[in-house]
């Protein structure tokens, strides 16, 4: 179901949304509505996480090669 929304905003902005939603072949209405359900979606997606878990984010770095380092580990135990 659509329901109206009215909104006020700087004339600036809505021509370069208006610009935006038409490069990308969107309407400035589904723009915006994807938008606002982006958001609520991220809200609704978080959870707490406990200070064990939070201490622990980033200390295995993004190149870790799980393969090679196993690999490494066997080499290392039967030779």
């Amino acid at each position: 179901m659509n329901t109206k929304l009215t909104l006020n905003l700087d004339t600036e902005v809505i021509y370069e949304a208006k610009s935006y939603a038409k490069s990308h072949k969107v309407s400035l209405s589904k723009l915006i509505e994807n938008y606002l359900n982006s958001l609520t979606r991220e809200s609704k997606k978080q959870t707490s996480v406990s200070p064990l878990v939070e201490s622990l984010t980033g200390i295995i770095p993004n190149d870790f090669d799980e393969r090679k380092e196993y690999r490494y580990y066997i080499d290392k135990k039967y030779s």
